[in-house]
């Protein structure tokens, strides 16, 4: 897919889901959130929900997550305008409660046709209900920051942002988690490169791979 074949296609699903009735968070939204990002970026986050900002400005991790959100990519290395950034739902839960699973589901669709248009080589879920997409009946305190390599495409579950604001004893593992990531990336370019679906090893001694 070229780059213009893939903006034509994320700006098809932007549409969808601003106009999404599929489930009851429709009748309660502000503003759908899509998402938001460059069509070619090689790292993709993927949160849990849109909170109170995000569903009245229609775009993600714009609190107090998103600004911290904003320093940790500073710390891998990384710009929030280098990176591909949405939620495992659309539509943000009444009170911020925790996604149900029918509301899961009825965004599964479009989580599903984000990734294949961006087509990243990193993948990052944030929080436990994006981890559980890509890493279902494991603990999050347990394979937070470890990669796992599928093909040519990287997967790195974290702790979400708001996790440190809540408690902040998680603000350094978080923080480090992050700065490890450019090491991901490095080894996810090599495996893109090479089509190889072989794990590659990672030089970087803080990198660690999900057993």
């Amino acid at each position: 897919m070229t780059p213009d074949e893939k903006r034509a296609a994320i700006e098809q699903l932007e549409r969808e889901v601003r106009s999404c009735t599929r489930c009851a968070l429709a009748a309660t939204r502000t503003n759908a959130v899509p998402g938001e990002g460059p069509v070619t970026a090689e790292v993709m986050f993927i949160g849990e929900a849109p909170g109170a900002n995000e569903d009245r400005l229609g775009r993600p991790f714009v609190g107090q997550a998103g600004a911290f959100l904003d320093e940790l990519l500073a710390a891998a290395g990384l710009r929030r305008s280098e990176v591909y950034i949405c939620n495992v739902l659309k539509c943000r839960p009444p009170g911020n409660r925790d996604p149900l699973p029918g509301e899961i589901e009825a965004c599964r669709d479009y989580l599903d046709r984000q990734i294949a248009i961006v087509d990243p080589l990193v993948i990052v879920t944030l929080g436990r209900y994006s981890m559980a997409r890509f890493f279902p009946n494991q603990s999050i305190s347990k394979i937070h920051g470890k990669a796992r390599q599928v093909g040519t495409r990287w997967y790195v579950p974290m702790y979400h942002p708001a996790a440190a604001l809540h408690q902040q004893s998680l603000r350094e593992t978080i923080v480090e988690d992050f700065r490890a990531l450019a090491d991901v990336l490095r080894a996810a370019r090599a495996a893109r490169a090479s089509r190889s679906p072989e794990p590659r090893e990672v030089p970087a001694s803080q990198m660690r791979l999900f057993d």
